[in-house]
């Protein structure tokens, strides 16, 4: 596997209900786009507020309504991060992406899907297995602009990670 140098300020989108908005159970016991339900927690993180509106944003595709029409008392914080600095598995690079067996284009196909789960999954598998401290990839939320963001593995004792400021909605998504 490559890898890509990444640390510094990454944003977590959390629901102001969360005790610890790094708490990665959720993701652990439904799994995610480089986790499947069960296997290892981890944290997805965006490199940028624009990469977190365009995923908030994301979520709600195909719904009668948006994320602006969220109360703002009960809408999504902004958890904004420092990521202590070290090496990711590259999934951002063309030849990372190549190498771990997902298209340049990723994170949409030749054919302009976006890739599947099931193809990044057994990539994040071996990843946490291979002890890795996580994948640097692109965003799926947007795959016209190459922004990306962190899949952060938690392992039992990682300090690397700790929340530096809390945005209201109000103050990130609008």
């Amino acid at each position: 596997m490559r890898h890509i140098r990444r640390g510094g300020r990454y944003f977590r989108i959390a629901d102001p209900a969360w005790e610890d908005p790094l708490d990665a159970s959720y993701s652990m016991a439904h799994g995610g786009r480089w986790n499947p339900p069960g296997a290892f927690p981890v944290l997805y993180l965006n490199r940028d507020v624009q990469t977190s509106r365009a995923n908030l944003n994301r979520r709600f595709a195909g719904r009668p309504y948006g994320p602006e029409m969220l109360d703002p008392a009960l809408a999504p914080l902004l958890i904004e991060t420092t990521v202590g600095s070290r090496n990711f598995v590259d999934a951002v690079t063309d030849d990372g992406c190549l190498e771990l067996g997902l298209p340049a284009t990723y994170p949409l196909d030749e054919g302009g899907r976006e890739v599947g789960w099931d193809r990044c999954q057994p990539i994040g598998l071996d990843a946490w297995r291979a002890g890795e401290a996580g994948i640097a990839c692109r965003s799926a939320a947007m795959p016209d602009r190459i922004g990306d963001g962190l899949a952060v593995f938690r392992r039992s004792g990682d300090r690397a990670l700790r929340v530096v400021a809390r945005l209201s909605f109000t103050e990130w998504f609008r």
